[in-house]
């Protein structure tokens, strides 16, 4: 079993679903050049194990993939939708940065686009 996302004529994920290549290669789920494996495990171009700690496994399509993700075929990715406007994609990891670092001082943030900076969030 492994995880295919099926992905419609302008590469945006439609859902993801676990089968058996077996079973997805049957026919009865559309083409096959619409469904695209992607792991579980994958995230920002690494692989992790179970316990969620880097290790050598393959990592396969950058992200593992969502719906409205979009399956970029040039760099064979997995894509999330772009959060905001001022940010860009990390070319290593297919990932999108916000133009300022998240603050490392445990407090928590959320992003203010109008002044393009975190802002804490107060309980």
């Amino acid at each position: 079993m492994a995880h295919f996302a099926e992905v419609d004529e302008n590469n945006i994920v439609q859902r993801v679903i676990v089968i058996s290549k077996e079973n997805l290669d049957s026919g009865n789920w559309g083409s096959p050049n619409s469904w695209i494996q992607t792991s579980y495990n994958t995230q920002g171009g690494k692989h992790y194990d179970q316990d969620g700690a880097e290790d050598s496994g393959v990592a396969l399509r950058y992200n593992y993939a969502g719906s409205g993700y979009t399956y970029d075929e040039v760099r064979d990715a997995f894509i999330s939708p772009k959060p905001y406007p001022s940010w860009t994609l990390a070319e290593a990891t297919c990932q999108w940065e916000s133009p300022v670092a998240y603050p490392s001082d445990d407090k928590f943030y959320t992003w203010d686009e109008e002044i393009t900076n975190w802002v804490e969030v107060v309980p």
